[in-house]
């Protein structure tokens, strides 16, 4: 018995095919791209569903499309049966294609449990015909269609695997075509295994009640399409949203790539793009623009002391402080650390860039409270103009960078316009930080000593300490210079306990001289001061060398005082119970608050020589602060220094005024260590007593 084909189903068999092809590359795409472990199973589960469903489809239309001089029908349970095989199939294909390497050997295996799986749904399929007799098969077409099964599902794991990335050139067109192919191969197994069954004359389908070939043709048809465009549907929507994820996270990338993620300010390579724009800009005008380079002052110790998270959350107050007030043209930058970059564009004239310099100093000067910790930093900022002090980013951030230097020389908390002088300012700042360390091991660095005297006697209260350098090619080095870049270099702890060994070294010689027992002045460098263990690493140097802490005294400026008042207070406490005086430097120049001055029980107050020498012109402002102090002074028990006395006009306002004690060059000027010994003894013997620095007891 002959059977016939219906050209009409024939062909949606084979569109159905192509279907099924298409949408198995996109699951396998899909699948591939797949983010979250978790999900995989239930997308491979769903995704074998509707590939098997596809597969199913067009095996059973190209049934439907065979018909013979008999009714035909189908059982419902093997029909079911060959469904659930086409699933089976299906799930093993993605899987395959969509995880690891895809190695020879898998890929053999892999295609062949597919191909006899798919040949195995053929066959079932055609058992559900029921035919009696049954269906004889010509053996070397149905082994010839079983191969073909075999290679077409090798071929289709190859190509599902080799398309599966999202980023292969041509991705649809390449799709397409290997659906098309994939089709053909399936297809022609399918009509091959078709013509491999022989059927007898007089044979009966005994299934012909069951399921109406008409009725299946039709819903078969219907549910294929559903699956198959639905499957499609949903993967071009989770494709979109696959690719709106991917757009949000590299702008994310981009973001994080552009932006510091602490204050969320632009970074570095954003700066440069930004000053490339201005640049063109600028020159596109024939205008100019500025360039101001930021850097804290102080901040370093408050982060060492305090703690990084302190730090940090200073940096992001600070980042914020910065921001105000900018005009949406400027632009503010954190290139690392506590250096920060503002763009400031079209501008009128310099005084554009000084005004947002002056309103950067106003608002980083006031106080900053962190975790309940009141804390102040002030910056030094450097300017640079386009064209005039560079002609790229580069150039200018090279110039604002030397401007700045040159405000910190300057005293801090201010600006500088770049000059081209400041280039060798900025070289030389970077010579000595290189040669510093070297100071260190050679012995570059020696103590000079400049002696105190109270105004009344005119004898010998003390000596403070004062470090030099003398580098072997450039010659002296002024403290005011190099003290900055070891505090910068992270040096200035190395230093100061040099500085102490070398006090506590000399203490011991003139003792084993005989000499009177002075004391001596050390002063503490703001990073010093806020090292952790400050007054065990001082017990430890001075305990080494066996000399007596009641013989030294340490100097703190007003701002260190300030930074953290309630750690200074304990500080200062510690350093007294054991014994040391501790004396308040350059008195005046800072917050001049003579309310710290009860709370923190100094010993010594030093006037700034600024204030003396307004004395001269019988200026009330120096006169005005002297007696303020003196008098709280005397309230407190707290000795008061005069800074910087040049003249008898000034002496004499001292001694009116009753201020305890004076410095200066009117007296003695600083002098190296091996003339202290002949200084003090001569002292000694011209009748001029010395004296032992009055050690006020501190109640509680």
């Amino acid at each position: 018995m002959t059977g016939v084909y219906n050209p009409l189903l024939v062909c949606l068999s084979l569109v159905v095919a192509f279907l099924a092809s298409y949408t198995a590359m996109e699951l396998s795409g899909g699948l591939n791209a797949l983010a979250s472990a978790k999900r995989r199973p239930l997308w491979l589960a769903g995704g074998a569903v509707s590939m098997g469903v596809g597969i199913w489809s067009m095996h059973f239309i190209g049934m439907l499309a065979f018909s013979l001089p008999i009714a035909i029908g189908y059982d419902f349970t093997t029909t079911a049966a060959s469904l659930v095989l086409a699933v089976g199939v299906s799930f093993i294909a993605l899987a395959t294609a969509s995880r690891g390497a895809l190695s020879r050997l898998r890929l053999v295996m892999a295609g062949t449990i597919m191909g006899l799986g798919v040949a195995a749904m053929h066959f079932t399929g055609m058992q559900a015909m029921q035919m009696s007799p049954g269906i004889d098969y010509t053996v070397w077409k149905l082994v010839l269609s079983i191969a073909v099964a075999i290679v077409a599902s090798m071929a289709a794991l190859w190509l599902a695997f080799t398309l599966r990335a999202s980023d292969v050139e041509n991705l649809v067109i390449k799709r397409l075509g290997a659906a098309s192919i994939m089709a053909i191969a399936i297809t022609g197994m399918h009509y091959l295994g078709m013509d491999a069954a022989n059927f007898a004359a007089g044979s009966l389908c005994l299934a012909d009640a069951k399921l109406d070939a008409n009725w299946l043709a039709l819903a078969v048809t219907a549910m294929s399409f559903t699956v198959l465009v639905g499957t499609l549907a949903l993967l071009g929507f989770h494709t979109s949203s696959l690719s709106l994820s991917l757009k949000r996270a590299n702008r994310q990338l981009h973001y994080l790539g552009t932006h510091d993620a602490l204050t969320n300010l632009p970074n570095r390579q954003q700066l440069s793009l930004r000053i490339a724009e201005a640049v063109a800009e600028s020159t596109r005008k024939a205008s100019t623009f500025a360039l101001l380079f930021i850097d804290l002052d102080g901040f370093k110790s408050i982060n060492d002391s305090l703690g990084h998270g302190v730090g940090d959350d200073l940096l992001q107050v600070c980042a914020q402080r910065l921001r105000e007030d900018l005009r949406h043209t400027d632009m503010v930058a954190r290139l690392g650390g506590d250096e920060f970059v503002i763009v400031v564009e079209n501008m009128l004239d310099a005084s554009s860039a000084v005004a947002v310099a002056n309103g950067v100093l106003r608002r980083l000067s006031q106080e900053i409270v962190v975790n309940g910790l009141p804390l102040r930093v002030s910056a030094s900022i450097g300017i640079a103009f386009h064209p005039r002090d560079g002609a790229n980013a580069d150039e200018l951030l090279h110039s604002a960078d030397a401007a700045m230097y040159a405000a910190k020389q300057s005293g801090r908390n201010t600006f500088r316009e770049f000059e081209p002088r400041m280039n060798h300012t900025a070289l030389k700042s970077l010579i000595l930080q290189r040669d510093l360390h070297r100071a260190l091991i050679n012995d570059e660095l020696s103590l000079s000593f400049q002696p105190k005297f109270s105004v009344a006697t005119q004898s010998v209260t003390g000596v403070e300490a004062l470090i030099r350098w003398h580098h072997p090619e450039l010659g002296e080095i002024a403290p005011l210079e190099f003290i900055p870049i070891a505090e910068r270099s992270g040096l200035i702890v190395e230093i100061g306990d040099w500085v102490l060994r070398e006090v506590c070294r000399n203490i011991t010689l003139w003792d084993m001289q005989g000499l009177p027992a002075i004391c001596v002045s050390v002063n503490l460098s703001p990073i010093q001061f806020n090292v952790p263990d400050l007054v065990a690493r001082i017990d430890a140097l001075v305990g080494a060398a066996d000399v007596d802490p009641s013989r030294l005294m340490f100097e703190i400026t007003e701002t260190t005082a300030m930074q953290n008042v309630e750690k200074t207070s304990c500080t200062i406490e510690a350093l007294q119970a054991r014994g040391y005086a501790v004396a308040v430097d350059d008195f005046g120049t800072g917050y001049s608050s003579l309310g710290y001055l009860q709370r923190f029980r100094f010993d010594q107050i030093k006037i700034d020589g600024s204030f003396v020498r307004d004395l001269d012109s019988a200026g009330q402002r120096g006169s005005a602060l002297l007696s303020a102090v003196v008098t709280l002074a005397r309230a407190l028990q707290i000795e008061v220094v005069a800074e910087g006395v040049e003249t008898e006009a000034q002496f004499r306002t001292l001694g009116e005024l009753a201020c305890d004690q004076m410095q200066g060059f009117l007296l003695s000027r600083p002098m190296p260590a091996a003339e202290v010994a002949g200084f003090l003894s001569g002292a000694v013997m011209r009748g001029v007593v010395v004296v032992e620095s009055l050690r006020p007891a501190h109640a509680g």
